[in-house]
């Protein structure tokens, strides 16, 4: 987001991230763009509109990415969960919310939100636990099935308006002169060999690894980045209701959790735990994993999951307020190091979440640059006109591929390759296309495709044995 405000701003940027593209904690993401309804529980008026409109942002911006999911919260009489606590709760959230729909296209609209009866909610959520049920509150947020593929074209469409992009290659020394940046020294670790980018300003938004480069380039900065574990799982089971639920178990301090619908599968989320180890790698244990599908089990008996019906664990981390706990930072951390006898010219950025990257890269860059600041009104400004005629991306059909005899798809696939920095097989698989899904198909093309790489036998074998292990869990 950075690249693509600044590319819009008319300002040269170069992207550098140590591994692929958004391949840690942003595909691990639940894929759900919330608008802010829960922060209306505290109060929190300035996130709550901030949500609103950046979730406006992603809906007009991106049609085709990210559509409206209506969400389902059945209500027990527990709390502030009573029909009349909810009814006042979301007339607040439409009446704040009233420019939620503004310059989206006709189909992206989100409704407004309601409290249904007990046998309305039913109807929604068949294998409801009826005791005690009260009804029901219907809201509408939006949903990304293919997260990582908006990545890429948000890439694209910097790339194309001057940003440029590179994977595998990771800063390792800040360049300065006595008191200013200078660039970065980096190595490319496809090959090893090291570059000196020169820039009067270097931005690190390394995310998990934020203190580490903050160290290495000036300073650790502890508030930049406490740690906290997050983790979604996708399940091998239809999805209870064709909305997203909002469910908690019946248990003292129950967290919320939400059941969403995704192509055939139910995807749940989110987990949440303290993580003091590695931020390399990060993964619930068994017993969270247990602990987890129970608390699902609890809010939804009829469901009756086990382990035997996880199919991916998406795991990352996310910062926390507080070392060893997972009571997650409701506000990005903007560091400018020469405030702090740093190098002048060098920032450090820790954002919260998906739903507001690209707002928490545009305070970034009015911070840096505010002779070239974009005045608030642009949240919801359709970006779509700033795209080159027809270089939407392509999707690349692999449900067309049935031989490796074929050409017309190799031709394809060739394209993708090149244009999208495509340095291993699981880049393609899992952050260029959506294969990963079904993994038997994934390793199945995957040994057909190989030969486009114009790889020798030895590097296709080890890409395979990479990939496979990725997608069986091996690798964890």
């Amino acid at each position: 987001m950075l690249a693509f405000e600044a590319s819009w701003r008319g300002i040269k940027s170069l992207l550098l991230e140590r591994t692929d593209f958004g391949g840690a904690t942003t595909f691990n993401c639940l894929r759900i763009l919330h608008g802010g309804l829960r922060y209306l529980q505290t109060m929190d008026l300035h996130r709550f509109r901030e949500s609103v409109a950046e979730r406006r942002w992603f809906l007009k911006t991106l049609p085709d990415w990210v559509k409206p999911l209506p969400c389902l919260m059945p209500l027990y009489g527990n709390g502030l969960r009573r029909p009349f606590v909810l009814r006042a709760a979301t007339l607040i959230n439409d009446v704040l919310s009233h420019n939620r729909n503004e310059g989206v296209w006709p189909g992206n609209h989100l409704p407004a939100s309601k409290v249904i009866s007990a046998k309305q909610t039913r109807e929604i959520f068949p294998s409801i636990e009826m005791k005690g049920l009260q009804g029901g509150v219907i809201w509408y947020d939006a949903y990304m099935p293919d997260s990582q593929l908006i990545l890429i074209e948000i890439l694209r469409w910097a790339c194309e308006n001057g940003a440029t992009a590179l994977n595998y290659v990771e800063a390792r020394q800040l360049l300065k002169t006595k008191t200013d940046v200078a660039g970065v020294i980096t190595t490319d670790l496809e090959n090893a060999e090291t570059f000196e980018y020169r820039a009067n300003c270097v931005v690190n938004a390394a995310g998990p690894w934020c203190r580490e480069v903050a160290a290495r380039f000036d300073r650790d900065e502890p508030k930049l980045f406490r740690s906290s574990l997050a983790w979604n799982m996708l399940l091998d089971r239809p999805s209870p209701s064709t909305s997203a639920l909002a469910v908690a178990p019946k248990k003292r301090k129950a967290q919320t959790y939400f059941l969403l619908p995704w192509k055939g599968k139910l995807l749940v989320g989110t987990g949440h735990s303290p993580w003091l180890n590695s931020v390399e790698n990060p993964m619930p244990s068994g017993e969270l994993i247990q602990e987890f599908l129970d608390d699902i089990n609890l809010a939804v008996p009829a469901l009756g999951v086990n382990q035997k019906d996880i199919l991916h664990v998406f795991a990352g981390l996310l910062p926390a307020t507080k070392v060893g706990t997972a009571d997650l930072s409701d506000r990005e951390v903007i560091l400018n190091h020469a405030k702090h006898d740093g190098p002048k010219g060098l920032y450090t950025i820790s954002g919260v979440k998906f739903t507001t990257s690209r707002l928490a890269a545009q305070k970034t860059l009015k911070r840096i640059f505010p002779e070239n600041a974009l005045n608030d009104s642009t949240h919801g400004q359709d970006f779509r006109p700033f795209r080159k005629e027809g270089n939407n991306r392509k999707i690349f059909d692999f449900d067309q591929y049935h031989s490796p005899r074929d050409q017309k798809w190799k031709e394809g696939l060739h394209l993708l390759i090149q244009e999208e920095a495509v340095q291993h097989l699981d880049d393609l698989i899992y952050r260029r296309t959506s294969l990963w899904e079904n993994p038997e198909r994934a390793l199945e093309v995957a040994r057909d495709i190989c030969p486009v790489f114009k790889w020798d036998q030895s590097r296709c074998r080890h890409e395979l044995e990479r990939l496979e292990a990725l997608l069986t869990g091996n690798d964890l």
